[in-house]
């Protein structure tokens, strides 16, 4: 391997955003470190103030259905967008409210007839508070000019709206946290045809339980609150940036979704 002084800044830039995107965002020195031991004596010593806050404890098992019906009614509370992200602003029930920089809500009209529906922010959009706004968004913008779209026609959100440390998949007890207020703000967006990016967002909101590569183009049903739409998973744009080869699908998938929005 190269030196990284040999690389130039354009190549350590371009590093740079490869880290961030495959979720490094700290850094070590270059002494090697005993862990056990630096655990052992941090065990003794009292523990260093905390500067941020703490997550909530997380409840009791028993306490799970109660408080899952709770969440729903609570969103389902929710009359508009503003109220939506207010009553998110005020929850407490994810504990990765705790550790992300800010609610990542949505991006886009919410008047739309097309919504599409992703996994979690990364770093980017926690630093910047709007979603798919990295190379992965970019990568998104690029495939909604192709079939003359852009996000003034378009809403786009996720099923979990803070990021995960390290850019790690969501629990299934994060996702059914947020999942709630994901449905209300379906629901309220209203829209004719619904897109969900990436298998998690599938399996989550369709309940399809095959893979992706299975699953993607084909129409199906999604209830929005008592009206049925069509509903068809893509491939996600990060997805795509490492494998480029597969953009042929997200290209075929972008062809029905452009015959589909002619139908409805």
């Amino acid at each position: 391997m190269s030196d990284m002084a040999d690389l130039s800044p354009e190549s350590l830039a371009q590093l740079l955003r490869w880290y961030a995107d495959m979720g490094v965002d700290l850094a070590v020195d270059d002494e090697p470190h005993d862990r056990f031991a630096e655990s052992q004596s941090s065990a003794k010593a009292p523990p260093p103030p905390i500067q941020r806050r703490a997550a909530a404890a997380a409840p009791p098992l028993t306490a799970l259905p109660a408080l899952g019906e709770q969440m729903a009614q609570d969103a389902a509370k929710a009359q508009t967008l503003d109220d939506l992200r207010a009553r998110l602003l005020a929850f407490e029930g994810c504990g990765l409210k705790a550790t992300a920089t800010q609610l990542v809500f949505a991006d886009g009209n919410p008047e739309a007839d097309i919504m599409f529906v992703g996994e979690a922010p990364g770093a980017d959009e926690d630093r910047i508070g709007r979603p798919f706004v990295g190379r992965a968004g970019q990568l998104l913008d690029k495939m909604l000019a192709s079939i003359g779209l852009d996000r003034s026609k378009v809403y786009i959100a996720n099923v979990v709206p803070w990021r995960p440390p390290g850019n790690r998949t969501p629990t299934p007890l994060e996702t059914g946290a947020c999942l709630p207020f994901t449905r209300r703000q379906i629901e309220l967006v209203a829209p004719k045809v619904l897109i969900c990016l990436g298998a998690p967002s599938m399996q989550t909101l369709l309940g399809v339980k095959e893979g992706i590569m299975r699953s993607r183009g084909r129409w199906m049903d999604y209830d929005r609150g008592g009206t049925i739409i069509p509903a068809m998973a893509m491939l996600h744009p990060a997805y795509l940036l490492r494998q480029p080869s597969h953009k042929k699908f997200a290209w075929q998938d972008l062809r029905e979704l452009a015959r589909k929005m002619r139908d409805v």
